[in-house]
Order: C-alpha cells, then structure tokens, then sequence
C-alpha cells in the first residue's frame, strides 16, 4: 500500500514539473476556468479545436457533459489529438471528480491505455471551477 502512495505521489509532481514548463492559456468557460497547455506537438487544427473547446460552452461539453468538479483531457504526442478530422482514440477525457490531480491521474491512466505508440500521455487540457 505503502508503495502504490509514493508512486500516485510521485506521479503528480511529475504531471506538475511537466506542467510548469509549457505555456499555458486559461480562460473562463461559464462557472468553469480552463487552462490549454500549449504542447509543441499540437497542429493548428488541433490548437484552434481545443481553444474552442476552452472558450464555448457547448464545445466543452462535448468532453465535459458536467460543470462539476474537476476535468482533464490528455492525449499522446506522436499520435496527436485530431486525424481525419475527429479526436484520436487515444484522446480521452474524464470529469467529475474531486480535484485537479485525480482527474489528470485519470486521465493520463485512460489514454495510456489507450494509446498505440509508445510515449506517454500529457494533460492538453484542465477544467475546474472558477476560483
């Protein structure tokens, strides 16, 4: 048990490392604030899709159906986020959870299962509540 505590524990400060040192944009969506980091693999397709999703609440429900609690979305960089015009298999998002680690955790464990190549997963986008 002991075990599984340090690695989710490890885990996070390694999402947030790595969050730290991309740039970032957060808007607000409705009763939501949504940071888009700005990874360099993404397209312009991709970016102006997700920066759509983060500033028109009918997009962000498309992959948030609930305001509540906490969302994030990831998706591996060699496979991208969109191919023929709609997201990747790999590209997952998950909500409603109780905080901004949980669903990124979540998240990045769903897509990484999902994923065919071999790079790990990285949070395109986090959804919460406004402060």
């Amino acid at each position: 048990m002991r075990k599984v505590f340090w690695a989710a524990g490890f885990a996070s400060l390694a999402l947030m490392a790595h969050a730290a040192g991309l740039e970032k944009e957060v808007t607000s969506n409705g009763t939501s604030a949504v940071t888009l980091y700005l990874h360099p693999f993404l397209d312009a397709t991709e970016l102006a899709t997700l920066r759509l999703v983060a500033t028109n609440k009918e997009a962000l429900a498309l992959f948030v159906p609930s305001a509540k609690g906490y969302a994030a979305l990831a998706a591996a960089p060699k496979e991208g986020f969109i191919k023929d015009g709609k997201p990747v298999a790999s590209a997952i998002a998950i909500s409603d959870l109780p905080d901004a680690t949980t669903a990124q955790t979540a998240a990045l464990k769903a897509c990484n299962s999902a994923r065919t190549t071999e790079d790990d997963c990285v949070i395109l986008l986090e959804v919460g509540p406004k402060p």
